[in-house]
């Protein structure tokens, strides 16, 4: 059995890896649309400060959406993805893609490992679309790429669901499992329990264990950080805590926690201050407020928070009456 704690404020875990999901989260705020500069100039700032995988987007399937209504790293065709980042490519930070369940075909659109630049598929699925995430996981397996999976919404899960799935993804092909915050709804201790389980699976099937967490509470670096110190290895995190909704984790936030020297948070801020400030005065909206406390607060999805925050609302009392009556 794991140990309850597995770091400390001042050691650090040389297995820890950190994530920067900041194309393919904070793309849901921006509708993907990215200038390529800023993509290389993220790419240069992750390599500088030590990330180890940079997530560059989704391979959404093109019949299922209209390509000429999002930005390019909503589909990240081998092209486009070699157009931008080709020249700069350095083996210290590994490139992935994130394939939902039922909106990505790995079979057709993704390449073998060894004409792809890219290392590593995420496979984000729901509790009970487990046995299709399985399939698409041994796909890329098979052709050469590091896989991880996102069990999505697991504040909604049963019990007896997520020990079945966490049995039957340790036995498949999968290299990292994510512990995923999907509603921001969790608390550091709910979120000590959860990350318990995961690794008494990992160390039971040899897996790793990742944590993605949301910020509608305020505690997706808490609930980062603690997770951290339990055992689990891969960290998300996004450049300003950019993310769908309330955001995620800030990377300049867990780049200050960790304690190895490897990762460094000054060519963050310096992107954070070209980037991220502009995205911000252009009136790109993400970040905690009380509309998605709310949504986090009582275990929902934040797609009533997005659309009270794109009507420009602020009665929250009344928007907190809404989901109320939603919850009957």
């Amino acid at each position: 059995m794991q140990d309850a704690i597995k770091g400390t404020m001042i050691s650090y875990r040389p297995d820890i890896k950190v994530l920067d999901a900041t194309i393919r989260d904070g793309g849901l705020v921006n509708n993907f649309e990215f200038t390529d500069q800023f993509v290389r100039d993220l790419y240069q700032a992750n390599v500088r400060a030590g990330v180890d995988v940079m997530e560059i987007g989704y391979l959404a399937d093109p019949e299922l959406f209209d390509e000429s209504k999002f930005g390019k790293w909503k589909f990240c065709h081998e092209e486009a993805i070699r157009e931008v980042l080709e020249d700069l490519l350095d083996p210290s930070l590994k490139l992935a893609v994130m394939a939902d369940v039922g909106r990505a075909n790995v079979v057709r659109d993704l390449p073998d490992k060894q004409d792809s630049i890219l290392d590593m598929v995420r496979i984000a699925t729901y509790i009970n679309t487990i046995p299709a995430a399985i399939e698409m996981i041994e796909t890329c397996a098979k052709k050469g790429y590091q896989t991880t999976v996102n069990i999505m919404a697991v504040s909604k899960a049963q019990e007896s669901e997520l020990a079945e799935a966490l049995d039957m993804l340790g036995k498949s092909s999968v290299n990292v499992i994510y512990l995923v915050d999907s509603y921001g709804s969790l608390y550091p201790l709910q979120m000590r329990q959860l990350a318990q389980r995961y690794l008494e699976a990992a160390e039971t099937y040899g897996k790793q264990i990742g944590i993605h967490a949301h910020n509608n509470q305020q505690l997706a670096f808490a609930n980062t950080t603690e997770c951290a110190m339990m055992g689990v290895s891969y960290l998300d995190a996004t450049m300003g805590g950019m993310g769908r909704g309330a955001g995620n984790c800030a990377m300049e936030l867990l780049l200050g926690f960790l304690k190895n020297p490897k990762y460094d948070i000054k060519p963050v801020l310096r992107f954070l201050e070209k980037h991220i400030q502009k995205l911000k005065h252009d009136g790109v909206v993400w970040g905690y407020d009380i509309q998605y406390l709310l949504t986090g607060y009582l275990n929902q999805h934040p797609r009533t928070a997005i659309a009270f925050t794109k009507e420009e609302r602020e009665d929250y009392f009344a928007f907190f009456q809404e989901l109320q009556e939603n919850e009957g």
